[in-house]
């Protein structure tokens, strides 16, 4: 019966039949474009985000060798690429404290105190109480405290309960490999060394 009448009326209909038929076509194509385009711009940053990763990517003994400036150049390169923004070297004569200055993925802001010491130095807590002081004076929102060697024990407590983020030379090892900053959030005031930390390091280098 539709199809009797279909032929009945097509002289009536078939305008809007075919017009209907070319906004699918359309749409269907518009949407295929859509998707491609998406995928191949999620391709595309996983590539450049490797390449990032493998171009700033130094060794500890390499990090070692660098100049107190260079060493805050690296930290603020390692922000970039994880997606912060606003990152900028301020350390120096003056420096209130902070050697760089920015605006993680998610808007918050941080200031990031760089200490690059010998392997066998530990840093103490003092130096934590004087970037807890930055924090106020930056009014940010975190701080974080990147080092080439360890934390005291007691400095590594006052980090965790006064919410910085320490990075030891493990973590450092982590986040110059590859890991994102904010996956060291998950492991902080623990390792330096340890086998469980070293378990823990490894879920968020895969991150």
């Amino acid at each position: 019966m539709a199809i009797a009448l279909l032929v009945m009326f097509w002289s009536v209909v078939w305008p809007y039949v075919t017009g209907a038929l070319l906004l699918s076509g359309v749409v269907a194509a518009a949407w295929w474009l859509w998707r491609t385009d998406r995928l191949v711009r999620q391709r595309d940053h996983l590539w450049r985000q490797a390449d990032l990763i493998n171009a700033g990517r130094r060794t500890l003994p390499e990090v070692d060798a660098m100049t107190g400036t260079e060493f805050e150049e690296l930290v603020a390169s390692l922000c970039r690429r994880d997606g912060c923004v606003e990152v900028r070297r301020v350390g120096g004569a003056n420096d209130n404290g902070a050697d760089v200055l920015g605006r993680l993925p998610d808007g918050r802001s941080m200031v990031i105190q760089c200490k690059r010491y010998a392997p066998t130095s530990t840093i103490a807590s003092r130096e934590l109480r004087d970037l807890l002081g930055a924090r106020v004076h930056f009014g940010a929102d975190l701080a974080v405290f990147v080092t080439t060697t360890r934390f005291s024990r007691p400095s590594e407590k006052f980090a965790v309960q006064h919410g910085i983020l320490a990075i030891h030379r493990d973590h450092l090892g982590a986040w110059n490999g590859g890991a994102s900053l904010m996956s060291l959030a998950d492991i902080n005031g623990a390792g330096q060394g340890d086998a469980r930390h070293r378990t823990r390091w490894k879920q968020a280098y895969s991150k």
